[in-house]
């Protein structure tokens, strides 16, 4: 099976909003403020976002694990 982009996507969305409700609940039982914990969770968002993004981008220049594809020789 091939993956559409829309998919991943959705993934990475459905992913962050998890991740982000996380966030909120653990701020929330250490402040025991929802305003704190919505606050933390918004910023979160967008620190998260940027720091995965520049995460990405150090790892396209990385060569660990990467495998040059080997063409296949048909033959009839």
């Amino acid at each position: 099976m091939i993956e559409k982009s829309y998919r991943s996507i959705l993934k990475a969305l459905s992913w962050r909003v998890l991740g982000t409700f996380d966030t909120m609940l653990i701020s929330f039982l250490i402040t025991g403020k929802l305003t704190w914990a919505v606050s933390i969770g918004f910023i979160e968002v967008f620190t998260k976002t940027a720091l995965y993004f520049i995460h990405e981008r150090i790892w396209t220049r990385v060569s660990l694990g990467l495998v040059k594809e080997q063409p296949v020789d048909y033959q009839i």
